[in-house]
């Protein structure tokens, strides 16, 4: 029988944080021990490692997801092993997990067999807090909005345009519209509004795109939370509550620093999803990464489509961060899936549709490779029902692309499975490239969402209610269309339709609805059925998440 993931986590034999810190260069007085296997390191000490050199940002991408799961996380880690294997120094930074899915269907995001980061419970759970930090500061703005509307309201703000939401770091469907201030007049004013996710929120956005804690306080001043009744925006700057907001998030800003199985240093710090928000973990984290290695392995949530375009558009654009090279991570099942397989019959071969769904695969090889301009490797993360005739017709698929295609088996085997792959992203990094953006940033918002749309899904064009264009021709002439878009749609499809699998072309894209995020200096567009707070499945992974009698948790996965 073999053993779960937890399993294996459990039974890991962990060094102390202070010597995972050691390995780096850290000292003892910087870092904020959080019990002994994890810690924070302290802002002042990362702060003076600004004269070192950078490192190589490796950028971890994916195929379009599929219900069986691609393997992204555990890739990044066993590229992070393997990287240590071969006598490079090396470190990840990956997301920290949010309970929604811990909870709900997709499980934690800590790797998995042999590739994980620990500890796993930990990291899966509440780890150091950071997440609740953050719920608190968007609540707290929640609460003084409307205390200050409660008492005399003088600034003005028309309660019908509040527009910040409250937040929860579970999925929670019964939340996602809700009236607010029944009871009476002690109770404020009723009114709309609804929560949101916390890795929804744009206080995660500001809290994983500031460059300091200055400029983290800077950004949460400019969130604009509501409009007086001429249309004048509200900001949380205005209700003077961006210095609270700051002061609970000083401690959490602080990059947490853990180990994986075989030792090698991790950031895990922040977590936007990827398919609602911008997918990747704090800038801060990456930064102080490339300085104390020489490669980092960095992952960006769900496809190319999406993680990977925003954090070329969004991250990189924002702060200087620039990818040596990209691993677009497939799998034998992720191909027959998007091929027209039921996720009942994945385990069975099939070469015909594996071939099929190989044009889901070349689309996100030609957005990494020709849209982005980063280097690629394919990395064919290995199953155990993975037939040779379905790994080799996945190969070729690649090799057609000019990508060489390398199957790794870091999930049975930890690091020693993906030290090919660790070779190729060595000889990839030392490649000349020039990372390109989507679009210009002097493109107007409406022309940004349609340059997505065709040159990164295969649409034809995009489509909008005139409710919906009119509120994106407001904001372009209240100054904000120099900023990035952030699309928040399914992850499942190119399209806005998840049943569409591989790589549809001549859809439309239909813009549902824009949220302005001033503080993190993007705009986002809601496209589809997509929803800011998900709902839980059937039957949700907390059905069988326990503890025993010796306090040993138990069901996560």
């Amino acid at each position: 029988m073999s053993l779960s993931n937890i399993d294996i986590a459990q039974a890991a034999e962990l060094l102390p944080i202070q010597d995972v810190a050691a390995s780096l260069g850290i000292p003892d007085d910087a870092l904020v021990p959080y019990g002994r296997t994890k810690a924070k390191v302290s802002l002042s000490y990362l702060s003076g490692l600004a004269d070192r050199p950078v490192g190589k940002l490796v950028l971890m991408t994916a195929v379009s997801p599929t219900p069986a799961g691609e393997g992204k996380s555990t890739t990044t880690v066993g590229l992070g092993d393997a990287l240590t294997r071969i006598g490079q120094r090396a470190m990840i930074c990956l997301r920290e997990p949010a309970l929604g899915p811990v909870f709900g269907m997709k499980g934690g995001a800590a790797g998995g067999g042999y590739a994980q980061v620990v500890p796993m419970e930990d990291i899966n759970l509440h780890f150091t807090g950071d997440f609740a930090a953050i719920a608190a500061a968007a609540n707290l703005l929640a609460a003084l909005i409307d205390n200050h509307i409660h008492h005399g309201n003088e600034l003005g703000i028309d309660v019908r345009r509040v527009t910040w939401r409250r937040v929860l770091d579970v999925n929670d469907r019964a939340l996602r519209d809700v009236v607010l201030g029944l009871g009476g007049t002690g109770n404020g004013y009723p009114r709309e509004s609804g929560f949101d996710i916390v890795v929804a929120s744009e206080v995660m956005a500001i809290f994983c795109l500031a460059t300091s804690l200055a400029d983290l306080k800077e950004r949460l001043g400019d969130i604009v939370v509501a409009a007086t009744r001429d249309r004048r925006p509200i900001r949380a700057r205005d209700l003077h509550a961006h210095g609270a907001m700051a002061a609970l998030l000083r401690d959490a800003l602080a990059p947490n620093l853990v180990q994986t199985l075989e030792h090698t240093p991790a950031f895990v710090h922040g977590g936007p999803f990827a398919n609602i928000a911008h997918g990747c973990n704090s800038y801060l984290a990456t930064s102080s990464a490339l300085r104390l290695a020489d490669y980092v392995v960095t992952e960006a949530g769900f496809g190319a489509d999406l993680g990977g375009e925003k954090f070329v558009d969004i991250l990189c654009r924002s702060t200087g961060l620039r990818p040596a090279a990209a691993v677009v991570v497939a799998t034998v099942r992720a191909m027959k899936y998007h091929g027209g397989v039921a996720v009942a019959d994945l385990p069975t071969e099939d070469v015909a549709a594996l071939e099929r769904g190989t044009v889901n695969l070349e689309r996100h090889l030609r957005t990494v490779r020709e849209t982005f301009g980063i280097p690629a490797v394919v990395a064919i993360n290995h199953r155990t029902e993975d037939t040779p005739a379905e790994l080799a017709a996945l190969v070729a698929a690649a090799e057609r692309c000019g990508v060489r295609a390398v199957v790794a088996r870091h999930f049975a085997e930890g690091g020693a499975g993906a030290e090919e792959l660790a070779q190729e992203v060595v000889r990839l990094c030392a490649e000349p490239s020039a990372l390109r953006f989507t679009y210009p940033d002097d493109e107007g918002l409406w022309e940004k969402m349609r340059t997505i749309a065709q040159r990164i899904y295969g649409a034809d064009d995009i489509s909008a209610s005139g409710s919906v264009r009119a509120q994106i021709r407001r904001l372009q002439d209240d100054g904000y269309g120099d900023l990035p878009v952030c699309v928040a749609k399914t992850q499942y499809s190119f399209s806005t339709d998840p049943a569409l699998r591989g790589a549809p072309t001549g859809h439309t894209v239909d813009v549902r609805e824009v949220r302005l995020a001033a503080g993190a200096r993007f705009v986002v567009m809601v496209c589809g059925d997509i929803m800011t707070m998900p709902g839980l499945p059937a039957v949700p992974a907390a059905q069988s998440i326990d503890v025993d009698e010796d306090g040993r948790i138990v069901g996560l996965f």
